[in-house]
């Protein structure tokens, strides 16, 4: 019966819930019904023991009657004998294996038995309306297969019976069967019919029930539970009542969660918390089960849509909490499971069967296919990694388990709520030589990394979701008029009641971004945007509307520019949801791979590149595709005046010499602005034809995808010829080249996974596929439709943002500098992201991103660096309400998940299988008020 309709029944009740006006007090009965069921318990007992074969036990719901209350009474006294460790011999299990009291399995039943506004699911289904404010509590339909064997082996499943025969009548309700198939739903005025009829014998199986649950720990494996039931003593019955079915039935824990509580109702949090434990012992499981459930008889069909679903597998059960995220800072809503290990391999959260290998992941020293980045960049290796070992100043107060009683500061800089450690180092840029290229706009981290957190500007509130944050975002959200007024005249942005907006122009495109992507394409139909032209670099990109209308014709764009050049730009552009990092072009490569864009793009991005032997244009033909385009509009294009024509001349000269062709040069009648495209070669003919080496070929030691902390070179890089070369050809026509295997992907490289590369990639993406698929986007609780910033801390291939293509997000895939180098196999799909040292901080401004996933990175990182500042900087990056996912062994998801609810996140989910967690938390408002203090 869905949750609607369960509550429509239920305000036919006019008994309260639990002890108070409108029940009966406990009859004389319950003495006589003590002594039955002590009778029972010991026949049931001895039969069970006395048999060799295969027994099914059928457990069916009894018509709550005028005796309901008696019965609850005699639950009551059984309590009392249950909490006596049992033993059962039937299953062969030594030394009494499983052992149950009722403190384990009530203690959060009893909870929700205190509100005496909460009502009975099942007062309405009782035959007599006039005793239906009596019952206690609701019973539902089970059937459960509990076997013994007089050899002393494990229990089976009855022949021929179902494997997951442990079934509620809330597993309808969450849309599973009792095989763990999708179920249609059901007429709840038929179930009602159905319950009518079958509520004959309730109050003599209770016993059997109670009987049954000294059996179950040593077969355990399974529990469903029903959260529906309510009543004063009921709640910790219900939980001993539930049955488990044994392990080899590959069955996981399938848990349904129903907490509503009229006091939270219109805050929509999550009031009820679930666990079930299960050894990995291949026999034996045990689960021990609690749950609380409060239902309030005003819901509808609004908060039915957000009830908590369970999703059971072959090889565990993941538990989906309420999607709500308006939940109070100082309260979580939580959901845990271990799941089983036996099972035949459905698909679910963590990797199995045939994707464990994922987690098998060969040392980077050993994979000679894919070197590191920090091996790649050997110049800086040294120094980088001397950095790096260097502690947080409160490491001593805060380690594994302790950092729930951490002291929070705020971080006390002159920047405020902008604040990026590594580009505002002023104590760094002080000491600066110079400031001739730029150099104080580059990254120049502090030796510890800061464990204070970025306070939130006053009058923050969610973003705007995407589309409609390209047009316009919250004024308070990023509180600076500066380039409103500075721009405001070339369409940038202007301000509005509580809003900025975009316009959607640009310096050289006043008339708009849509009506100069168009004028490209036109111009030179060989860019064919997203489908040759996909990944672009846009260098200067101000507050990126060129990236952000590329979105309209399926081209992602990076976009840069150095930070407070224009003031907030980057800013404005990750509030708009356009993927964009604070960047200059100075005195050091960029952190992406050489020939990895499709086309660079540079409007009036006042990048001087003509200057000192065009080192920068240099650093635009290292990152460029062979075969890719660069386009440039500014003024030397078309302006008459001297110092243009000057720079116009040095650069026809300068990309000629690096054998580039002038493919277009054309005006713009509506901007009054002119372009100019030139396309780099694909051989190296030109090269070699050159009377004078200048711009010289870079040394054959030179690689051009190291790019951490590597000092840019007045070279070019030969072009690949060799056809199992990357860079040789150009890759499928988008949205092809996403799942193709890159052709240079030789079955003769060790992958990241240490199987053949184009094996190790195929696995990767048919692994994400199905985790994103089949539970990220619908088991974690997350809405998707306000992600629209994602970022994946640890990229490897590229196949959790692959998994995400047809969702209205971008994902910025960061390869780490100590993994394996796969970047350019993610650009070469058609996706993009950047090199990162996460023990150190990124080149974003604070609330940048909605969601970050973590894949066995924090692992990695702790025998580098200490874990807390790494999940500060996260806190940095997420917005409020974003979301954070962390796949790793058990002891570092522990960590994590202490440091998160010290900073007051709120767990979503957190699920456990074989050493191995998945963790879920989103990020609160809550800010600390103390401030740091400077030494």
């Amino acid at each position: 019966m869905p949750l609607f309709e369960r509550d429509r029944y239920q305000r036919l009740d006019g008994g309260g819930g639990g002890a108070g006006p409108g029940r009966r007090p406990p009859s004389s009965f319950c003495s006589s019904a003590t002594i039955v069921f002590f009778v029972a318990l010991c026949l049931v007992a001895a039969w069970m023991m006395a048999s060799s074969n295969n027994i099914a036990v059928n457990v069916s719901p009894e018509n709550k009657s005028s005796e309901a209350k008696d019965l609850a009474q005699s639950d009551r006294d059984a309590d009392a004998v249950s909490d006596t460790p049992q033993t059962t011999d039937a299953t062969g299990a030594e030394g009494g294996g499983a052992t149950q009291t009722s403190d384990e399995a009530g203690s959060a039943g009893d909870t929700s038995s205190k509100d005496d506004d909460k009502k009975d699911d099942g007062a309405a289904e009782t035959a007599d309306p006039a005793t239906s404010n009596d019952a206690s509590r609701s019973d539902v339909a089970e059937t459960v297969d509990v076997t013994a064997n007089s050899t002393g082996g494990v229990g089976t499943v009855a022949e021929g019976e179902s494997a997951a025969k442990n079934q509620t009548s809330f597993s309808d309700e969450n849309g599973k069967t009792e095989g763990g198939e999708v179920a249609k739903p059901e007429d709840p005025d038929k179930k009602v019919e159905q319950s009518a009829e079958q509520a004959t014998a309730d109050a003599s199986n209770t016993t059997s029930t109670h009987a049954e649950k000294s059996t179950d720990d040593d077969t355990g494996g399974k529990a469903d539970k029903n959260n529906g039931e309510e009543g004063s003593t009921s709640d910790a019955d219900s939980a001993k009542e539930t049955p488990t079915e044994s392990e080899e039935t590959g069955g996981g824990a399938a848990k349904n969660q129903t907490a509503f509580d009229d006091a939270k109702v219109n805050s929509d949090e999550a009031a009820g918390s679930d666990k079930a434990e299960t050894t990995d012992d291949d026999t034996t499981s045990t689960t021990s089960s609690a749950s609380k459930n409060a239902t309030s008889g005003g819901q509808n069909q609004n908060v039915e849509a957000a009830e908590t679903t369970a999703y059971a597998s072959g090889n565990g059960t993941v538990t989906t909490p309420d999607t709500d995220t308006n939940s109070s800072a100082n309260s979580t809503s939580e959901e845990e499971t271990r799941p089983s290990s036996a099972g035949d391999g459905a698909e679910e959260l963590l990797p199995s069967g045939g994707q464990a290998e994922l987690l098998n992941e060969t040392s980077p020293a050993a994979n000679g296919a894919f070197p590191t980045q920090a091996a790649e960049s050997s110049n800086e290796k040294k120094k980088h990694k001397n950095n790096k070992k260097s502690s947080s100043n409160n490491d001593e107060e805060v380690g594994s388990g302790e950092a729930a009683s951490y002291r929070w500061k705020l971080c006390n800089t002159s920047t405020g709520a902008d604040y990026i450690p590594c580009l505002d180092n002023e104590a760094a840029i002080r000491k600066l030589k110079t400031n001739k290229h730029y150099e104080h706009r580059e990254r120049h981290c502090p030796t510890s990394s800061p464990s204070c957190l970025v306070p939130l500007p006053e009058g923050y509130r969610q973003p705007i979701p995407w589309p409609y944050s390209r047009d316009k975002i919250w004024y308070h959200n990023v509180p600076h008029a500066g380039l409103a007024s500075y721009k405001g005249h070339q369409n940038w942005v202007k301000v509005s009641g509580e809003h900025l907006t975009f316009p959607g122009g640009g310096t050289q495109f006043k008339h708009g971004a849509a009506h100069y992507i168009e004028l490209i394409g036109e111009a030179l139909p060989e860019v064919a945007w997203g489908r040759r032209s996909r990944v672009v670099l846009d260098v200067g990109c101000g507050v990126a509307s060129f990236g952000g209308f590329l979105f309209d014709r399926d081209a992602l764009t990076m976009s840069f520019a150095p930070k407070d050049e224009h003031e907030a730009q980057v800013q404005f552009a990750l509030e708009r949801g356009i993927p964009a990092i604070s960047a200059v072009m100075g005195t050091k490569r960029l952190p992406f791979p050489g020939n990895a864009f499709d086309a660079i793009h540079c409007a009036r991005c006042r990048v001087p590149w003509h200057i000192e032997g065009g080192t920068l244009l240099l650093e635009a033909n290292r990152l460029l595709r062979p075969g890719g385009l660069f386009v440039w509009s500014a003024t030397p294009v078309y302006r008459k005046v001297p110092e243009d024509v000057q720079i116009w001349h040095a650069m026809a000269a300068l990309t000629k010499s690096m054998c580039w062709e002038m493919m277009k040069r054309t005006s713009d009648t509506v901007d009054q602005t002119a372009m100019v495209i030139f396309k780099k070669p694909t051989s190296n003919d030109c090269y070699d034809a050159r009377a004078r080496p200048e711009p010289p070929m870079c040394e054959a030691a030179d690689d051009q995808d190291a790019a951490w902390n590597v000092t840019l070179q007045p070279c070019m890089h030969r072009v690949p010829t060799d056809p199992s070369r990357r860079g040789s050809q150009w890759p499928a026509q988008w949205p092809d080249r996403l799942a193709a295997t890159p052709y240079w992907l030789s079955a003769d490289k060790v992958g990241v996974y240490g199987n053949p590369a184009p094996a190790d990639f195929a696995a990767d993406q048919e692994h994400w596929s199905k985790v994103v698929q089949n539970s990220y986007l619908h088991g974690l609780g997350i809405d998707w439709k306000n992600v629209r910033n994602v970022m994946d801390m640890r990229a490897v291939y590229g196949g959790f943002a692959a998994a995400l293509r047809d969702m209205k997000v971008w994902v910025m895939n960061v390869v780490t500098i100590d993994s394996p180098d796969t970047l350019p196999i993610i650009y070469e799909r058609g996706l993009f992201g950047m090199y990162h040292d996460w023990c150190e901080s990124f080149s974003a401004y604070p609330r940048s991103y909605d969601l970050v996933h973590a894949d066995h990175l924090f692992s990695m990182l702790k025998s580098r660096c200490n874990l807390l500042p790494v999940v500060v900087e996260v806190d940095r990056i997420l917005r409020p309400e974003g979301k954070l996912i962390v796949h790793d062994d058990m002891a570092t998801v522990e960590e994590v998940k202490s440091i998160a609810r010290s900073l007051h996140w709120e767990v979503r989910m957190s699920v456990s299988k074989q050493g191995e967690g998945l963790l879920c938390v989103s990020k609160t408002m809550w800010r600390p008020t103390e401030v740091e203090t400077l030494s």
